[in-house]
């Protein structure tokens, strides 16, 4: 089954070459290779169609977060589905920007392709891209997980998110969680972790087999991507840089970065320029960054410079989907042939990409104890504005988690239960048929 899951994501095939084959941990379940759908009704009423979530009916600050119980509770709608009951999750700075309307129009056309053709709106719509948890439901055609399993995930910005009770996601965008980790602390990871490999291994050309001794610079190394990449990147044996403010200094190097530069102690680039030249620069901050870190890099050899301060979502709001996409096209075109002619530096943009089996990668990782969760608050479910208000004063010193369901919550392991119950009179009426035909 692990190739299986290892086919579903051709992107990070570095990550999973034969080499490592033998390492993925096997994502079937012995004596229980599919699981069934099933309804709620057994369950109480208020299951059967409702769900607690906090979510937003227009965008703008964090005024527009509202707490409800009256959400509609997500559906099955596929065979390759699974619906997680959320343990935890945690905000990254995308939330923020979303709430403000960040990025709707493209999200909205992602949703439905039908609705630049409609009026329909996206309301009430609920934020949260982490998520740990414990699967409830299957689609009929789900051949990873059952219900009962700890999972966790990144929940693309086109979906409803995860601070609620239940989200449902394809089962090749959902992993399981590392045996070490609580629900809290695996949750400050998956989102993180899919965006820092997405640009690392698709926009850097970096893994595991190739980053040894690699010179690599993070600028805003001590938020949840910075944090992240830096432990991956040390776990591949690469050299790591990063430019954070000096109170941040021991966190960056407890998570293992070689060299610190204090951005707030004087002109940063003056300092950078003063050391060995980089193959990659991973560039969090954009700004004035990008155009002092081309220079940083070495040229005529292959190096890349990736920037996750992308322009793209900006267009498509302010210019409309067409010209907002053929601006951003026309620029990062533009700049990378510039710089690929002036210096031979590969110019390029870095996305986050929802991957299930890459995360299978991370959670190896994490239980290997080569990846550290890194978790600077937490919040109850009663407390999400809050937990926005925290994650909006910036300088982040790794992820804001919301507590959404206490770990021995009584009402999963009902669900849970229910499902299995409901599996195997299931299989039985499958033999039972068999037998008669």
């Amino acid at each position: 089954m692990a190739s299986v899951r290892a086919m579903a994501s051709t992107s990070l095939l570095c990550l999973f070459n034969a080499k490592a084959a033998g390492s993925i941990k096997t994502l079937s379940r012995a004596g229980c290779s599919v699981c069934f759908r099933r309804n709620f009704s057994s369950s109480p009423s208020r299951l059967q169609s409702c769900m607690s979530a906090w979510v937003i009916d227009q965008y703008g600050t964090n005024g527009v977060l509202r707490y409800t119980e009256e959400i509609t509770m997500p559906t099955i709608n596929s065979a390759s589905e699974v619906m997680i009951k959320v343990y935890a999750a945690s905000l990254n700075p995308l939330d923020v920007s979303m709430r403000g309307g960040y990025g709707a129009k493209l999200m909205k056309l992602r949703r439905d392709p039908f609705s630049a053709m409609s009026d329909d709106n996206e309301f009430p719509l609920i934020l949260g891209r982490d998520v740990s948890g414990v699967v409830v439901d299957c689609g009929s055609g789900v051949t990873h997980f059952s219900p009962g399993d700890e999972v966790w995930a990144a929940v693309p910005p086109w979906k409803q998110g995860s601070l609620a009770e239940f989200v449902t996601l394809t089962e090749y965008e959902v992993s399981y969680k590392p045996k070490l980790l609580s629900h809290i602390e695996a949750a400050s990871i998956p989102y993180v972790a899919n965006t820092a490999l997405s640009a690392l291994v698709n926009a850097g050309g970096l893994c595991r087999d190739n980053a040894s001794n690699k010179r690599v610079l993070i600028t805003g190394g001590s938020g949840g991507v910075g944090t992240f990449s830096i432990q991956l990147l040390k776990a591949w044996g690469a050299h790591v840089t990063v430019t954070c403010s000096q109170n941040a200094e021991g966190l960056v190097r407890g998570l293992g970065a070689d060299e610190v530069v204090d951005y707030t102690a004087g002109d940063v680039a003056e300092k950078l320029e003063t050391m060995e030249k980089f193959d990659v620069v991973l560039d969090g901050v954009g700004g004035d960054t990008e155009e002092y870190a081309m220079g940083l890099l070495k040229p005529w050899s292959g190096a890349k410079y990736v920037t996750l301060v992308t322009p793209l979502l900006l267009n498509t709001d302010s210019m409309g989907l067409l010209d907002g996409t053929l601006h951003a096209g026309f620029t990062l075109h533009s700049k990378a042939i510039q710089n690929i002619l002036s210096s031979g530096v590969f110019y390029r943009w870095g996305f986050y990409a929802p991957d299930g089996p890459a995360l299978d990668e991370v959670s190896r990782l994490v239980d290997a104890g080569k990846i550290l969760p890194v978790v600077e608050a937490q919040f109850p479910f009663t407390q999400v504005p809050q937990a926005f208000q925290k994650l909006e004063q910036g300088h982040a010193r790794g992820k804001t988690v919301v507590r959404v369901t206490e770990e021995d919550d009584e009402q999963t392991e009902e669900l849970v239960q229910s499902s299995r119950l409901e599996t195997a009179e299931s299989e039985q009426e499958a033999q039972e048929t068999a037998k008669q035909n």
